[in-house]
């Protein structure tokens, strides 16, 4: 999914540094963790904070915006997915509630198992469990899930994970259940059956059902695009009021039956969402952890600004998480517009990139991991390979030289488009671009309306900063939606902002994709990773943490690594909830 599915985090402190490097080799290159806990932000990786909560009280969580979408059709922001799944609305299959590697195990959630496939992977079949109920006690049913996978198809609900789209039977030019057109690839045999359908192969489909897609959504419940607004609850809680942009209030659902759910625990009584708060006021709050924000917590990441608060104050440190968000930076060149579309200019700016000064930009190696290929180090076994071995500062020299046999030996003139929270980063590509002769000039642009602007394929600049994160562990859902040329809209384009159209690279994905060996799959799509960085549409820049300091009442606590590092709302509670009263 889009690199939209994690908050941007502001230019830090040089001072900080120092705390985040100690012990760390390679002039700022990031720590793994394994040296005996020598990266600071890295103590609770994997482990849980806080111990285990009771049940009561309310938990706070302090943001300082407001979500994208929570209706299960529009979903696809990795927190708000993690938000909406993990409280409001159950999916198909899920995600185990535990840190770690743990995390990124699948369960069947709705469903009473992983799914049953058979026609050679192109019809899969799940059946619901029994005593799942909505909030006003009625059952959910198999055709409650069918209902929401059609909506899905809405051009007036956009924004939501495609998967359904690319692979269910019959869906070219569907537009959704309006004047009760269905999908024939989606049939309900009965309340508790469901079978889906597909126009080709796809072994990966339980990971799929994971998406808010596969949420359920009653008919008689749906209102459009004002669902948004108040999606009917499947899961533990419901929504008892919400303002938007300014307060969102969940309390239990009542028919909600922990006996039918392996992961949610449901700990508190209330949930409190405060919008609109200043990003340094929330890690101020969070970092004091008085009163009621002793038992808050934070919607967006610890801004860098903040590192030097946190990191030298062992009592605070002991509140920090800092998982991966398993999603890699990128700066995507428009392949298809001069001078991007010499391989050997865009070779140059894979040279001329210093990672270590956008590392700095970023919070240093406590907050961040330099990358070296595309796809995220979960995809390649836990280590990401370095096949171009270009130095983490880059090569000036090496890039001075590309330029010169591409017949631009003065360099160019070009505009980079970031979110206005990646500012920083971009005066720091800026920079290290500049001493190759490449300048630079930066597009800032409001993270609300970031994506439209980029997506704008015939006005966009040359250069954007932006990534992408694989919904699932598996490279099928990083390098085709990524670099997929099939994919590109002209309007609303998201994953491939390279505009990369290569034959040889879209003949070899279809043959993946048609692989039935999940091991050679996986093999092959790191090999591809190599082969797309040789052609060099993306320069791959770093992979970020989610630091989270929680309030010193929190317990239970972990980033779960298949939601970006968010934390995981299925088990967080309070120490003692009658503190957290206010």
């Amino acid at each position: 999914m889009n690199k939209h599915t994690c908050t941007a985090i502001a230019t830090m402190l040089v001072a900080t540094l120092a705390l985040g490097t100690a012990g760390c080799s390679g002039g700022g290159r990031s720590t793994d963790g394994k040296g005996g806990g020598r990266n600071p932000a890295l103590t609770h990786q994997g482990a849980v904070v806080g111990g285990t909560p009771k049940r009561g009280g309310t938990l706070t969580v302090l943001s300082n915006q407001d979500f994208t979408h929570l209706d299960p059709a529009r979903n696809w922001v990795m927190s708000d997915m993690e938000f909406g799944t993990r409280l409001l609305y159950r999916t198909l299959v899920t995600y185990k509630a535990a840190p770690g590697t743990e995390g990124g195990d699948l369960v069947p959630d709705l469903a009473t198992d992983l799914g049953t496939s058979s026609n050679g992977a192109k019809t899969w079949t799940f059946h619901l469990k029994k005593g799942i109920r909505y909030e006003d006690g009625t059952p959910v049913t198999a055709q409650d899930v069918k209902y929401n996978v059609e909506r899905s198809f809405s051009p007036d609900l956009p924004g939501g994970a495609d998967y359904a789209a690319r692979y269910l039977a019959g869906a070219k030019g569907y537009q959704g259940p309006a004047q009760g057109k269905h999908l024939d690839s989606i049939k309900t045999p009965d309340d508790h059956t469901i079978v889906f359908e597909l126009r080709k192969p796809f072994a990966e489909f339980p990971n799929a059902t994971v998406m808010p897609t596969f949420a359920p959504v009653p008919e008689a419940r749906d209102k459009g695009p004002r669902y948004d607004s108040r999606p009917f609850s499947s899961g533990p809680y419901r929504i008892q009021s919400y303002g938007r942009g300014k307060k969102l209030v969940l309390v239990r659902n009542p028919y909600w039956d922990p006996k039918t759910d392996t992961v949610r625990k449901a700990y508190p009584d209330k949930l409190v969402v405060v919008m609109g708060l200043k990003a340094n006021q929330i890690d101020d709050r969070l970092i004091a952890s008085r009163g009621p924000d002793a038992s808050s917590v934070s919607w967006q990441a610890l801004r860098p600004e903040s590192a030097a608060k946190v990191l030298p104050d062992t009592e605070v440190r002991k509140r920090l998480l800092a998982e991966s968000t398993n999603c890699t930076d990128m700066v995507q060149m428009h392949t298809g517009r001069a001078p991007f579309d010499d391989v050997r200019i865009r070779r140059a700016v894979q040279y001329a990139l210093d990672k270590d000064t956008v590392l700095t930009a970023s919070g240093g190696p406590a907050f961040n991991d330099l990358s070296t290929a595309y796809m995220p180090a979960t995809l390649f076994d836990g280590k990401q390979p370095d096949t171009l071995k270009i130095p983490a500062e880059g090569d000036v020299a090496k890039a001075r030289e590309l330029l010169k046999e591409a017949g631009k030996p003065n360099g160019f003139s070009t505009k980079i488009t970031v979110s206005s929270g990646d500012k920083g980063r971009a005066e720091a590509i800026q920079q290290s671009l500049a001493k190759a002769g490449i300048t630079v000039t930066i597009d800032t642009v409001d993270p609300s309306a970031f994506y439209a602007t980029i997506g704008d394929t015939a006005n966009r600049t040359d250069l954007v900063y932006t990534g992408w994160c694989p919904d699932y562990p598996s490279g099928s859902t990083f390098l085709p939606f990524v670099f997929d040329g099939r994919s590109i809209k002209e309007k609303g384009n998201s994953g491939n902002h390279s505009l990369f159209r290569d034959k040889a690279t879209m003949k070899r994905m279809d043959e993946i994709a048609a692989m039935t060996d999940a091991k050679a799959a996986n093999k092959a799509w790191q090999e591809l990773d190599a082969e797309i960085l040789e052609k060099a549409p993306a320069v791959p820049v770093l992979v970020r943490r989610w630091p989270l300091v929680l309030g010193s009442n929190i317990a239970g606590a972990y980033g779960q690594t298949s939601f970006g590092g968010q934390l995981d709302y299925a088990s967080v509670g309070l120490k003692d909830p009658s503190a957290s009263q206010n």
